[in-house]
């Protein structure tokens, strides 16, 4: 630890920061997170993309195969409340060195998977796998705690680009490097993609551990001293999203954001696979999804912060109308088609989050964020589950097609609700940031 990290950590650590002191501080938090994301999100995406083609391996069932990757939506949905709860009563850091654990812990069971042929451990480690998911997310809370407010979103945005680098290089050599490699090491095909995520989310683990120091959320006063002021209970922290318009359309564009992005994107690797289309070819659109999804997220962020939260939303429900549309309309065996639906689904999280993500932390309190925040990434990535097992289903008794649609009217479903409360707001009083 610097000499700054043991000043603060010591009895004063309650005490007002100075200015220069919280932006050293803050530069020092948005550093570790970098390359905590790094590893993360390496390590959610190099077992992730083949969690379908893995489960249809071994079942031969396209629902089982939805059922499974759709896991991953609901062990983060599990996780990321509690996760939450924890983050306020103890700091960031705890929070998210659990997530990751538990992260490696599931990535090491799908291996179990693979190599044991039983079915029931990959849908329980992709549970795990997405404890570590929901630690990703809830990592660009914690970049936001110490950042001015008119520098929220680019905060947060700069935490979500750094997911590229980690997610867009682990879904591009999953398939073509980690899997070959893994069975040049005697592991059965997808072996080797989930071994290496475990071993990442360790890494993860050991990052925040060591470097998040000191705790972003510790300093910003956000660690709640009752259970009234911080460590709310759900049904507290989801009453008080319901009470707040801006709450509830920030809630809103994030699960309808992860909801269409996890439906169609789950499905999408065996309807290309089914058309005929080659192992690289899934390799680099899902490359190019998970690109649009991360890599222009400081854009995004700067965007959101210069012209606001509602304008960002409304793009991001007309992209996801434009998504879905392409990817209803595109044939089977159309890579360039297929790719760039997925691209503008990427696009469309990437927008939805990162203003949804600001609208939502800048409408509470400080010392009640860490609970609504687990609280809206609960049902984020509770109706991500809910569309992830929805579309095998869809797929398996109706169509892609159909399932591409769905995600267009979900899209539609957000540009109404954006508009409503962004007019609704503009009739009573202006969106004030919330400078605490």
């Amino acid at each position: 630890m610097t000499q700054l990290d043991d000043t603060i950590a010591g009895p004063d650590a309650h005490r007002p920061l100075s200015e220069p002191e919280r932006e050293q501080i803050q530069r020092r938090t948005v550093r570790s997170l970098l390359v905590s994301q790094v590893c993360g999100g390496m390590g959610l995406v190099s077992g992730y993309s083949v969690v379908a083609l893995l489960a249809d391996d071994i079942t031969g069932n396209e629902t089982l195969a939805g059922l499974s990757a759709a896991s991953l939506s609901i062990g983060a949905a599990i996780a990321s409340f509690p996760l939450a709860r924890l983050m306020a009563r103890s700091g960031r850091r705890p929070g998210l060195r659990n997530g990751y654990l538990i992260g490696a812990v599931g990535a090491f069971l799908a291996v179990m998977a693979a190599i044991t042929r039983i079915f029931i451990l990959l849908p329980i480690g992709v549970m795990g796998i997405g404890a570590g998911s929901a630690a990703n997310l809830a990592a660009r809370y914690a970049a936001a705690d110490l950042a001015k407010p008119e520098r929220r979103a680019q905060a947060i945005g700069t935490i979500v680009w750094a997911t590229t680098l980690g997610s867009g290089f682990g879904s591009l050599i999953s398939l073509s490097v980690l899997d070959p490699t893994g069975q040049k090491l005697g592991l059965p095909d997808y072996g080797g993609s989930f071994l290496t995520g475990s071993l990442l989310f360790l890494a993860g683990a050991a990052i925040v551990e060591w470097r998040l120091r000191p705790d972003p959320l510790v300093l910003a006063g956000g660690i709640g001293k009752s259970i009234t002021e911080g460590r709310l209970p759900f049904k507290a922290a989801m009453g008080r999203i319901l009470r707040n318009r801006r709450a509830r359309v920030a809630v809103l564009g994030m699960m309808i954001s992860q909801g269409t992005m996890v439906g169609v994107m789950t499905l999408t690797p065996l309807h290309m696979k089914d058309a005929g289309q080659s192992k690289n070819a899934i390799a680099v659109m899902l490359f190019v999804h998970i690109m649009g999804m991360y890599a222009f997220s400081p854009i995004v962020g700067r965007m959101t912060d210069r012209y606001g939260r509602y304008p960002m939303l409304l793009i991001a429900g007309v992209i996801c109308v434009a998504g879905g549309l392409g990817a209803a309309y595109s044939p089977a065996d159309s890579f360039i088609g297929i790719t760039l639906a997925l691209f503008a689904l990427g696009i469309d999280w990437s927008f939805g989050i990162i203003a949804s993500s600001g609208l939502l932390t800048e409408s509470f309190p400080v010392a009640e964020r860490a609970s609504i925040q687990g609280a809206g990434d609960l049902c984020m990535a509770g109706f991500g589950a809910a569309s992830g097992i929805s579309a095998g289903a869809i797929v398996a008794s109706r169509s892609y097609h159909d399932l591409s649609m769905a995600a267009a009217a979900l899209g539609l479903v957000l540009v109404v609700a954006v508009v409503a409360t962004w007019m609704g707001d503009r009739d009573r009083e202006p969106l004030v940031l919330a400078t605490a």
